[in-house]
């Protein structure tokens, strides 16, 4: 596409500051919290990932679109972002997996995009100043008109995203990762011996799900305003808490029966919003992080071994909040100390603030899925035990 084809595009922020650029995906007026990602591949995977519903992002690598979209690399039905902002884009991408170019990808389902915008300025100004409120827009090319509804929308601290992103009906995921990109040989689904999880969904990303069911697990999927009643009808052998968006703090129901899953002492393991829930259940408060990790290069780890990891996430555990009694940091985030990891110190109880299905990014982490199959393992032969 010649610039002279190009639609003019507007990207401000709440604090007035604007950034003129082109128009690619759909046209129109989007608003949300402007944050940065600095992974350099998959961007398909963070457009679709549930845990950016309400934010437009920002992607620090230059250039967008080169290997175009395809239906198996989304991590849900439909792109979840409020909008994108690109340094370039590739409008005619070149692999062999593409189906549709980016542009037509987000055009097709109503979300606009800003490029040809200084976006290493950008993303120093979210770094200095903290990620704010944004809109872009086609139609509305005044910089004070589009500031006046920016102004309008709600901060994402105190915002409840989770009820937009979760499953409206109970299903059961069984599908593992495919076996050309199986990376751990370990995993072999054992119909036989499989563990009943029950995953209770504030935003899932598909990939999770390819890695439980990857490891023998029967995977009902649930909404999450279902009770902890409801859930331990299924017998379940474990508990899944899943990522998702927004403030967790808001997430009430889902603190509550967590809470409530907890006095039933099943192997629980959750990630990031699923994390942050756990730790609210379990008496922890939660904190908004200046301009959130997102990118697939984050170390976490404690004493000896680091893992490089792939967050996604703008709140974070208060360490000081935690009930240290029943609670032990397991994980940090070696850039900033930030809690990446808690256990519990008397049940089979873990959760983790990044996403170690790696979807895009690093597979260091992957072993959390088989330490929560071992857990099960373990409560499985308690009961048998006790049963005889």
């Amino acid at each position: 596409m010649s610039l002279s084809d190009a639609i003019p595009a507007l990207l401000v922020l709440a604090d007035g500051t604007s950034y003129r650029g082109w128009s690619f995906g759909a046209i129109g007026t989007t608003i949300g919290e402007v944050v940065f990602n600095t992974g350099m591949t998959g961007y398909q995977e963070v457009l679709t990932d549930p845990s950016y519903c309400g934010q437009i992002v920002l992607f620090t690598y230059p250039e967008l679109g080169n290997t175009g979209v395809n239906p198996l690399d989304e991590e849900s039905d439909r792109p979840q972002v409020r909008g994108a902002i690109a340094r370039n884009i590739c409008h005619r991408p070149s692999n062999w997996r593409s189906t549709q170019s980016l542009s037509d990808y987000l055009k097709q389902h109503q979300i606009p995009g800003i490029y040809g915008i200084d976006t290493r300025a950008l993303t120093r100004k979210i770094r200095n100043f903290g990620a704010m409120n944004g809109g872009i827009s086609t139609s509305i090319l005044d910089e004070n008109e589009l500031l006046e509804q920016i102004q309008t929308a709600p901060n994402m601290e105190g915002l409840n995203l989770v009820r937009e992103v979760t499953t409206q009906s109970v299903y059961e995921w069984s599908d593992p990762t495919t076996a050309v990109w199986e990376f751990n040989p370990k995993c072999k689904s054992d119909s036989k011996n499989s563990f009943t999880v029950v995953a209770l969904d504030f935003g899932v990303k598909r990939n999770i799900l390819r890695r439980l069911a990857s490891y023998g697990c029967r995977v009902v999927v649930v909404p999450a305003t279902t009770s902890a009643e409801e859930i331990l009808k299924y017998n379940p052998d474990g508990i899944f808490l899943s990522n998702g968006p927004g403030d967790p703090a808001t997430v009430l129901e889902g603190i509550a029966t967590t809470k409530a899953l907890l006095e039933a002492e099943k192997p629980m393991f959750g990630i990031c919003m699923g994390h942050q829930i756990l730790g609210h259940a379990l008496g922890a408060e939660t904190f908004k992080l200046k301009f959130g990790h997102r990118g697939l290069n984050q170390p976490a780890g404690l004493t000896e071994k680091i893992e490089i990891t792939s967050q996604n996430h703008s709140f974070a555990i208060n360490p000081d909040s935690l009930p240290t009694s029943q609670v032990e940091v397991s994980h940090l985030n070696l850039n900033d100390r930030t809690v990446a990891g808690v256990r519990h110190k008397q049940l089979p109880v873990f959760s983790v603030q990044y996403h170690p299905e790696a979807s895009p990014g690093p597979h260091d982490a992957d072993y959390l899925f088989e330490q929560f199959v071992e857990e099960m393992s373990k409560a499985r032969q308690s009961q048998t035990a006790n049963v005889c």
